[in-house]
């Protein structure tokens, strides 16, 4: 199947997690994170698939079109089909990149968490869209995450890579302009935004910050 016209936008990536909201409420939060400009949007659900399950991704994705915004589904290829998604994200021990997008629509992106720049080159070689890159900063939204990198190996994947790059595990407004400044596409996250009082609020700020550095 054919590659995206044009790479995911850049700034910040937000991964609408099921685990920290849920339902409504998640489809509550990340409209309004849409509205306050964030125009990338990953949904993770690790729950086995649900009739409550695809209405919240045909929701999140209706939102995310309504403002203009990517929306992809983590792992799952089928809910990516039944919801009309723009593409899917693979962990390390999903889908091969070349299975996934036969798959798919022509143009859907096709992105794959890396955790080193061995696996990110793979990934690239593979037929990767884009890669998201970490734990970079440590997380407590992934229970089996790996210990922090920092932004060196960051900065290095994105020196090595031709394909977009996101920085993953513990992204806020307090280290965003670093993922910037080692050379990365975005920041993905989840909580800076979802665990904020007012998520619209964090997620401006987080567009200012990305903007401003």
């Amino acid at each position: 199947m054919g590659r995206p016209a044009a790479p995911p936008p850049r700034g910040v990536y937000l991964i609408a997690d099921a685990a920290t909201r849920s339902g409504e409420q998640l489809v509550a939060a990340v409209t309004a994170a849409l509205g306050a400009g964030v125009r990338l949007v990953q949904y993770r659900d690790k729950a086995p698939l649900s009739d409550a399950q695809l209405a919240t991704a045909t929701a999140l994705r209706q939102a995310a079109h309504a403002h203009g915004a990517l929306f992809l589904v983590n792992d799952r290829v089928d809910l990516v089909l039944m919801c009309g998604a723009d593409g899917v994200h693979l962990g390390q021990d999903d889908l091969p990149p070349h299975v996934a997008r036969a798959l798919l629509p022509a143009g859907a992106l096709v992105g794959i968490s890396t955790h080193n720049l061995d696996e990110a080159l793979a990934a690239q070689r593979a037929g990767a869209d884009y890669v998201g890159f970490g734990n970079v900063f440590g997380t407590t939204s992934k229970a089996d995450a790996l210990p922090p990198t920092g932004t060196g190996p960051l900065a290095e994947a994105c020196r090595a890579l031709a394909i977009p790059v996101y920085a993953i595990g513990g992204v806020n407004g307090a280290n965003l302009a670093a993922v910037k400044a080692a050379g990365c596409a975005g920041g993905a996250l989840i909580g800076a935004v979802l665990k904020a009082d007012d998520p619209g609020a964090a997620a401006r700020e987080l567009g200012r910050v990305w903007a401003e550095s």
